[in-house]
């Protein structure tokens, strides 16, 4: 017989995250926390109103798809291009640094520095690729109201941000792929390199196709729908066929919608669904999953630990690709700090890694605890670093 039970849960998730994001506006903070503080306050860790079912497992799973394809179609190619070879060294030593210092962080708090198993390499792997995750949304905020959004640096991490957020998704999916211990590093990056030939193929037929469409019928509404299924079928794809993370799948499909004239259309469209529904299930089924009774004295020591390596490793990674670049050490700081925000994009990361078992519950909650302060402290050390002295920058090519 049919359970009407997920009605209910639907309608408290929906309210409750609504409220907390409200509350948390009111002071200040991404309402992305709110949804977060929802979900745990209201699930096993305290109230115990909530908790995980199939139904809220699969509707959080879209709502990732969903965020994915959103950030692709917020990805300006032509912004991309700008800054070039500089968002791509920024990017590079955005990811490197980060990715090491998680991973000797989570090897040393483990004791398996000298003689790891191959589930804690790919556990202590998997915490670095977490902090290569840039959330760029909280710095545009925060750099749109200052009126620095179009500054060397607000360029720069436009561009960085973009491009190391694709290098951890691909770091990411390798990682995942050595879940399965009958497959070689051979297969995997032949693979991975296969479905990256197949999106830019299908891509570009896709994106002229979308073209003609929007051309042809305007504002109408089966363009966004057209444009779901595209985002929903690359992930099947990429997750099927060649064994790459959905995510994948989902955020090239974004980036073939996102070149078109009618991308703010479709964007505005897929925004209201994934608002209303998918991303508040997403961001509560977190809160609900984090569970904050196993933290002991331990615990709290490696949460503050790999905070302290989020933050210093992507500032000083980040921030050395740009001095690399020509940068001045004023802008080189600014582009540091902007990229420290982990945010919903992290949240993405450590989901998927947990559906696959990549990360134990005792280290979910550091990582969240990660996400949330970097998310806050953001917009205040950006405030901070723009405040200080103007410096020229050489402009990056």
């Amino acid at each position: 017989m049919l359970s009407y039970g997920f009605f209910l849960d639907l309608a408290i998730i929906l309210l409750s995250t609504k409220l907390f994001g409200l509350l948390t506006r009111k002071f200040q903070m991404p309402q992305v926390v709110g949804a977060l503080l929802a979900g745990l306050i209201l699930g096993p860790t305290f109230l115990n109103i909530l908790e995980e079912t199939t139904f809220i497992n699969q509707m959080a799973e879209l709502g990732v798809i969903m965020l994915m394809f959103a950030a692709g179609m917020e990805t300006d190619i032509h912004e991309l291009k700008k800054t070039g070879k500089a968002s791509f060294v920024i990017a590079i030593f955005g990811v490197a640094i980060p990715l090491i210092g998680g991973f000797l962080a989570t090897a040393v708090f483990s004791d398996s520095l000298g003689n790891m198993t191959q589930a804690e390499l790919l556990q202590n792997i998997f915490i670095g690729i977490i902090l290569t995750a840039t959330s760029v949304s909280i710095t545009v905020e925060t750099l749109r109201e200052m009126g620095k959004l179009k500054s060397p640096a607000g360029t720069a991490i436009l561009g960085a941000a973009v491009i190391d957020d694709i290098l951890g998704i691909i770091i990411l999916t390798i990682v995942i792929s050595f879940k399965d211990t009958s497959v070689n590093i051979g297969s995997i990056l032949f693979r991975i390199a296969l479905f990256f030939v197949f999106a830019i193929v299908s891509g570009f037929v896709l994106n002229k196709a979308f073209d003609y469409m929007s051309r042809r019928y305007g504002r109408k509404r089966r363009i966004p729908i057209y444009g779901f299924v595209l985002c929903l079928l690359m992930s099947y794809i990429a997750e099927h066929y060649f064994g790459i993370a959905d995510i994948t799948g989902a955020y090239l499909a974004g980036i073939v919608i996102s070149n078109l004239g009618m991308n703010y259309y479709v964007a505005e469209k897929v925004e209201v669904t994934s608002y209303m529904l998918l991303s508040p299930i997403f961001f509560a089924s977190i809160g609900i999953k984090t569970a904050l009774d196993s933290l002991d004295s331990r615990i709290l020591i490696f949460s503050l630990v790999l905070l302290l390596v989020a933050v210093f490793s992507k500032v000083l990674g980040c921030g050395f690709g740009a001095r690399i670049m020509g940068y001045k050490k004023q802008e080189a700081l600014r582009i540091g700090v902007g990229m420290v925000s982990r945010g919903e994009v992290a949240l993405i990361v450590a989901d998927k890694g947990a559906s696959v078992g990549l990360v134990s519950n005792e280290l979910f909650a550091p990582v969240i605890i990660v996400v949330i302060v970097t998310t806050l402290i953001t917009p205040i050390l950006l405030k901070i670093v723009f405040a200080g002295p103007k410096e020229d920058s050489l402009q990056a090519t």
